[in-house]
């Protein structure tokens, strides 16, 4: 274990982690499971930073009360789950309810050798902040439970020859449940997610209208999810849910639709309209216009003509 920096604990290694929490050497030194209901924990300090070096996902039996979502609150009483990569910091909390049910760890080097390890990161909620966690119905929460007892009981075994295999193959059918559910959560939460969508088109809409494309450039999906309070993996994986589209192509759809209302109600030259909308190159949004509608922006205008 050492400091990133001075105030980011980093644990290297699954057995560091193990030794920290004052928990027994991991059977396996790239994989570890910890059932929190059965063995007490050595706690963090409060609003301590912390990184690992390793895949965490942790499955909470009950969440209960309000989870923040963007601007908006989700009720919700059950379980769930929630990821980390590698060197994802986080900040520790003083909430006892932090050492509930199980955390999974496994190092990218235990998958290193398998199909998994080329594809995991196409997994985005492992880049989702941890208060966009995945609530459980009492559905999926028994098919949940049911892997991480596998799990459990694979891990309790003598290790063999077969061992790894076994694991790997565990955890990519818990990926692979939880990629179905968190779709499910997208759907189930239409209301949240057109708040949300909402929020969304109110700020491109004031971001060109207050001429912040002219001085900064084109909005980021970073920018605008940190209006929105949501990461911008969840943010993405939100609007292709629900609008089938990510961010990007969501904020040139916006862009192409200011450019088109220009183009048609002012008397605006191609690069005035280029620069308003935050382009660095006039020749830069005439091809993006063009990819996305077939035409020039001034083939375009002198259609209304």
């Amino acid at each position: 274990m050492k400091p990133i920096s001075s105030t980011v604990l980093n644990f290297k290694n699954i057995s560091e982690l193990m030794y920290y929490l004052q928990q027994p050497s991991p059977s396996h030194p790239l994989i570890a499971l910890v059932n929190y209901d059965d063995v007490a924990v050595k706690p963090f300090s409060n609003q301590q930073k912390i990184a690992i070096d390793f895949y965490k996902i942790s499955f909470k039996t009950s969440f209960t009360g309000q989870v923040k979502y963007g601007q908006g609150h989700y009720d919700f009483q059950g379980g769930g789950l929630a990821f980390l990569k590698p060197q994802q910091i986080v900040i520790s909390s003083d909430d006892a309810g932090g050492y509930e049910g199980y955390s999974l760890y496994f190092h990218p080097d235990f998958i290193r050798n398998y199909p998994l390890a080329k594809i995991i990161n196409q997994y985005g909620f492992f880049s989702y902040s941890v208060s966009e966690a995945l609530f459980l119905s009492d559905k999926e929460q028994k098919v949940i439970d049911g892997l991480f007892e596998s799990i459990a009981t694979e891990l309790n075994n003598n290790i063999d020859q077969y061992t790894q295999d076994v694991l790997v193959s565990q955890i990519d059918l818990l990926l692979n449940y939880s990629n179905r559910f968190y779709n499910r959560q997208f759907i189930t939460r239409k209301v949240i997610n057109n708040e949300m969508i909402a929020q969304l088109d109110n700020l491109l809409e004031d971001y060109f209208n207050k001429e912040t494309a002219l001085a900064q450039g084109l909005p980021s999906v970073q920018y605008l999810s940190e209006q929105l309070n949501v990461s911008p993996r969840y943010l993405s994986d939100m609007l292709r849910s629900t609008a089938g589209q990510n961010t990007q192509h969501y904020i040139h759809e916006k862009l192409i639709a200011k450019a088109k209302d220009q183009l048609s109600t002012t008397d605006l030259s191609v690069s005035e309209i280029a620069y308003g909308l935050g382009f660095e190159h006039p020749q830069s949004f005439s091809k993006l216009f063009k990819t996305k509608t077939e035409q020039s922006p001034l083939k375009f205008r002198k259609s209304f003509d």
